[in-house]
């Protein structure tokens, strides 16, 4: 009797297992991610420029997109694709950060859990090669959301990290971008006109990174990483640390990160606003990013663009710039790459 319940129980805990996997199965999954928006002129960008782009947002957004297939978390998912970027010199993030004013490089990260809503952030490191991994140290080390400068590199230590030399950042076509827009800036204070060079002129929001994803527990995550502006200048932060501005994310409404001019993504809160239009207007996601980046954003003067996913899988990778590096993968599907409207 005794070996007819055993028996009789591990066939039902193998019917069990196999209908949680079965159903695990047929639940949605999707990540995107991007590797910032702004002048990106197809006359600028040679075919092997433009392929080698391609493959690596294709290598980022296929790593996290496995993750997800075999059943991973989407913190996972979305720390490996940024990983990937942060370690490419094309992205402004990591190895491939711009050059402050006086010829340093100042990170920024933020990641957020939307099953916990609990997030981390770090600003103005100058000696961490994974500014993400930081982030992630903090939300999940810490009682804190964000920590800046040396305070963040002293908890990186705390926790193991090795700091880089400063120099690890240091690229040739990054330092070139640094005196084009040194001179650009030097020519107006000489003339007096300093107001009159914007932002978007000297191409200064180029190649932040981020990604959001879905897992197939139902979890949303989102993750930005940045080295800001070109010349940028007394310990300026822009948005991509901000929770609720680059990067947010909340189970059952949607995940976000953000890439363009920060100063605006700031004031107008652009990744918490999308979210709340889909939580309290039952707006979709494509219509709630629409609304915030090519209406909102537009009429106040802000340029950029955002990825974004919901609770069910769907995408929405809207911008109002000429173009955005993005690459989505869901459900098995294979990966869409673009950095144009229409390719």
């Amino acid at each position: 009797m005794k070996t007819k319940l055993t028996t009789f129980s591990l066939i039902i805990s193998g019917l069990l297992f196999m209908s949680q996997n079965a159903f695990a199965a047929d639940k949605p999954y999707a990540i995107a991610i991007h590797g910032g928006a702004g002048t990106i002129s197809k006359a600028n960008l040679t075919p092997e420029q433009r392929q080698a782009y391609k493959d690596k947002l294709k290598e980022a957004v296929d790593k996290g997109s496995k993750i997800l297939e075999e059943g991973g978390d989407s913190l996972v998912a979305i720390q490996a694709a940024i990983n990937i970027l942060e370690n490419s010199p094309l992205f402004n993030a990591g190895l491939g950060a711009v050059y402050t004013y006086d010829g340093g490089h100042e990170l920024d990260a933020a990641i957020m859990d939307g099953k916990t809503m609990n997030a981390g952030a770090i600003a103005g490191v100058r000696h961490i090669a994974h500014p993400i991994d930081l982030a992630l140290a903090v939300m999940n080390k810490s009682e804190h959301v964000m920590l800046s400068g040396a305070g963040a590199e002293e908890f990186a230590l705390a926790q193991g990290f090795t700091l880089v030399p400063n120099s690890h950042f240091d690229t040739d076509a990054r330092y070139q971008q640094l005196l084009d827009a040194r001179e650009k800036l030097q020519a107006a204070a000489k003339s007096e006109q300093v107001a009159s060079v914007k932002m978007q002129d000297l191409d200064y929001k180029f190649g932040t990174v981020g990604a959001v994803a879905l897992d197939k527990k139902g979890n949303l995550a989102a993750g930005t990483s940045t080295g800001g502006m070109t010349a940028k200048r007394f310990g300026r932060i822009g948005d991509s640390p901000v929770i609720g501005a680059g990067t947010y994310a909340e189970n059952g409404v949607c995940a976000v990160s953000a890439t363009g001019h920060g100063e605006f993504f700031i004031r107008y809160l652009v990744a918490g606003d999308i979210c709340a239009k889909v939580k309290y207007q039952q707006k979709s996601i494509i219509q709630a990013a629409d609304e915030v980046i090519n209406q909102r954003l537009i009429t106040a003067g802000g340029s950029g663009g955002v990825i974004a996913v919901d609770q069910r899988g769907n995408i929405a990778t809207p911008f109002n710039t000429e173009g955005m590096y993005r690459a989505t993968r869901s459900n098995g599907e294979p990966a869409q790459v673009l950095i144009w409207q229409d390719e």
